[in-house]
């Protein structure tokens, strides 16, 4: 089990214990977002004004709407990540095909070219050049 972790933090002017699994500097990290969020808060006009129950549903809207925004933002890339893995898996597939043709393509260039070099093995007819035959009979044709 991971070790609870403890630490003094100075969150809206007084000083805090808190306690968790995550690291001390975790820890004074969430003070620290916890302060900025009070000096967010506090510029709004009427502020002031606000008794402590409206100020801290002020703070807990503002923290319920960057929470869901950035919840949003983390559903966006989701289905980004997935829309990528589609492709990648698509492309994948396309490049497995590309290489079948190409071993397909290869063998058939090994055969022809197995059978231009038979063919070049074998004595060549003689041919006479069209204009030194005879014509045996005048009805041949060429």
């Amino acid at each position: 089990m991971a070790k609870k972790n403890t630490a003094d933090v100075l969150i809206n002017g007084k000083i805090y214990t808190i306690s968790g699994y995550e690291s001390t500097a975790y820890l004074h990290r969430i003070a620290s977002y916890l302060n900025e969020m009070e000096e967010k808060v506090s510029g709004f006009e009427g502020y002031r004004r606000l008794g402590p129950e409206e100020k801290q549903l002020l703070k807990n809207m503002n923290l319920a709407d960057e929470y869901f925004k950035a919840d949003g933002a983390r559903a966006d890339l989701e289905r980004e990540k997935e829309q990528k893995d589609k492709e990648l898996y698509s492309l994948k597939h396309d490049l497995i095909d590309a290489r079948l043709e190409k071993e397909k393509l290869l063998t058939r260039i090994r055969e022809l070219e197995a059978q231009l070099s038979e063919a070049q093995k074998r004595p060549a007819r003689p041919t006479q050049p069209a204009a030194g035959r005879k014509i045996r009979n005048p009805e041949q044709k060429l």
